[in-house]
């Protein structure tokens, strides 16, 4: 190449070097807030870039999921660490993202724990519709176990014909417990200790074949009604609850307070 033809070797490049921004200086944080169903009410903190002109924080908020440890949620108790919920934020009040119940999981340590030879594993899944108008898909989970007299059997397997039996008890349950109440009064039935669905779909399966370790495994929100602000203050009881004061009665101000004597003018 030939010397002083290319001009531009010798200059800097247009508009300089770019100014590095620390990209968390445009963040903000916000509390989530857990269902009055839980015994924790703090789930948490998470963040999102401030509003910039048509892009609004609090927009880019709703319909995010958080995934959290059950264990979590009611007070840190362990035995139910292996349980994992799902909350939707439905909406931001203030710096408080208010979320509502979008679906449950097991742990996948949990699930293999109880996976075991020599037995039969049975599953079934419903779905089903709450009082409330929430679509949920219920997933159940259960073994069978050793009969009182099958001490010198290592083997506890079920018949294929007892195997569905046990299946359609499974359905008609979840779908008598979960049809009768709304999505609130579901979730209260999930969390407790021990499980009161899983109880119930083994007492009932009892005569056809015992059975353990029964669980309602997973919870998927398939469909929800049109969104509601009240009825998500509800869900959330007391800690969104606002200082409005006290009702004036007109009537009894007027007889108790006196009325000031001066001449009117200015003070």
């Amino acid at each position: 190449m030939a010397i002083g033809k290319n001009k531009r070797l010798t200059k800097s490049k247009k508009g300089g070097k770019k100014k590095t921004v620390d990209p968390f200086l445009r963040k903000e944080t916000y509390n989530i807030k857990a269902p009055s169903v839980f015994a924790t009410r703090n789930a948490g903190r998470t963040i999102i870039t401030k509003t910039t002109g048509t892009k609004i924080a609090s927009e880019g908020l709703k319909g995010r999921i958080f995934e959290l440890s059950l264990a979590d949620l009611n007070g840190g108790d362990e035995v139910q660490a292996y349980r994992k919920i799902k909350l939707i934020c439905e909406d931001v009040n203030g710096l408080d993202v208010l979320t509502n119940f979008h679906g449950m999981d097991m742990t996948r340590d949990k699930l293999c724990s109880l996976i075991r030879k020599w037995q039969t594993l049975i599953e079934a899944f419903v779905d089903v519709r709450t009082t409330d108008g929430y679509f949920l898909r219920l997933f159940c989970i259960g073994f069978t176990k050793k009969q009182a007299n099958q001490q010198a059997k290592s083997t506890c397997y079920a018949q294929s014909g007892q195997v569905r039996a046990i299946r359609r008890k499974m359905f008609d349950i979840m779908t008598e417990e979960a049809s009768k109440c709304d999505l609130k009064e579901l979730v209260q039935k999930f969390i407790s200790t021990p499980e009161s669905i899983g109880l119930e779909i083994e007492k009932a399966c009892q005569s056809i074949f015992p059975l353990q370790n029964v669980f309602i495994r997973k919870v998927k929100v398939l469909r929800k009604p049109k969104f509601d602000l009240v009825k998500l203050m509800e869900l959330h009881g007391d800690s969104v609850a606002e200082d409005t004061g006290a009702v004036l009665d007109k009537i009894a101000a007027e007889t108790t307070v006196a009325p000031l004597s001066g001449s009117g003018g200015r003070l």
